[in-house]
């Protein structure tokens, strides 16, 4: 009796391990992103996100992104992906507000689209539908992109084909992953330096370790990761409590909020648009927070975080370096108006969870 006790403890055990492997075989993986700086002149940046603004719910954003037709300089902040497609590598934006990948931008390619290997951060898609852009303007240290947006977003995107299957999606149907959720943590850049390898994606799940307190989910607003957002204040001035239409955007670099609100913020924080940096500017540094309300739960950003640091002025192609300056911008009158892109994203952890159709955000660890 003692040797069968034994026996269905060991069985037991070897079970338990088995069912501990499988589960580490799906577990999150984590790949590091670095974020990188192409501006010489900071209305490039705001030129661009402008552009980027104009074209959301368009029925192609892979030609309206991917190709350039916007006549604007492509000068941002970009998180960068080293992804291997095939046998080559390219630096690739990470995006969530697009979904299709493509590469191109600077490497010189035929054809519009075929099936190979993609492998980020060690962690490959076998089989994963790539386009290739016919012509690109002003992708100076990036290959293209890396859609991690909805998958409704490549409808008509290609020829023949309804939709076509994101990145997250390949490796849920390989078996990969577990989980069609992607965790998202970004850091501003440190100091005076333009490059650093500061972000990490976390791909069929979130890492805990990148993020405090509980993490804020709700309903995806379609079609893409939208969010619904109210109640925006500038210290103890409201700025306006009508609900607006959002979009958590890793490919937009600025933060901005429909026009009304920002008209009310100018004029509590006594700030002017400056038509040197297209950014608002203060010639004295503002004290107050500025919060705003999603889900029930009210995110701030102090004047340390929603002001440009002196030390970046460079970077931003910010000259000289008298008065202050912030990342918040005019988003206009139409939905979506407000953009919670990579200025707000570095203090936020952010969650796109397909399986459940939500969006999370947490306070960055």
């Amino acid at each position: 009796m003692v040797r069968i006790a034994i026996s269905t403890a060991f069985i037991a055990a070897v079970i338990g391990m088995a069912s501990a492997l499988s589960l580490d075989q799906h577990a999150p993986i984590r790949a590091l992103v670095k974020k990188i700086s192409t501006v010489t002149n900071s209305k490039n940046i705001v030129a661009h996100d402008n552009a980027r603004l104009n074209h959301y719910f368009k029925k192609n954003p892979v030609e309206e992104f991917a190709t350039g037709s916007a006549p604007v300089t492509n000068e941002v902040f970009s998180y960068i992906a080293e992804a291997k497609v095939g046998s080559q590598t390219f630096d690739l934006i990470v995006d969530t507000g697009s979904s299709n990948t493509w590469v191109g931008a600077t490497t010189k390619f035929t054809g519009t689209e075929y099936t190979d290997s993609v492998s980020i951060g060690g962690t490959a898609a076998t089989t994963q539908s790539i386009g290739v852009a016919k012509s690109s303007t002003g992708f100076t240290g990036t290959d293209g992109i890396v859609g991690f947006g909805p998958e409704e977003l490549t409808e008509d995107t290609v020829n023949g084909v309804d939709e076509v299957p994101t990145f997250l999606q390949t490796l849920m149907s390989e078996g990969v992953i577990s989980s069609n959720i992607l965790g998202v943590s970004f850091a501003p850049l440190t100091g005076s330096s333009d490059e650093s390898a500061n972000g990490e994606l976390t791909f069929g799940g979130v890492d805990e370790s990148a993020y405090t307190g509980d993490i804020t989910y709700t309903t995806r607003v379609t079609p893409y990761w939208g969010v619904s957002v109210s109640k925006f204040a500038f210290g103890s001035t409201s700025l306006g409590t009508t609900t607006a239409s959002g979009i958590v955007d890793t490919g937009t670099t600025l933060f901005y909020v429909p026009t009304a609100v920002y008209t009310k913020f100018l004029t509590a924080s006594k700030g002017k648009l400056d038509n040197t940096s297209g950014l608002v500017k203060f010639t004295t540094k503002p004290t107050s927070n500025f919060t705003f309300v999603i889900g029930g739960t009210t995110f701030t950003l102090t004047p340390a975080q929603y002001l440009i640091a002196t030390a970046q002025y460079s970077n931003w192609g910010i000259s000289g370096t008298s008065g202050f300056y912030t990342f918040i911008g005019d988003g206009g009158s139409e939905a979506p108006n407000t953009i919670l892109g990579q200025s707000f994203l570095e203090f936020y952890y952010s969650v796109y969870d397909t399986d459940n159709n939500r969006v999370g955000l947490a306070t960055a660890a």
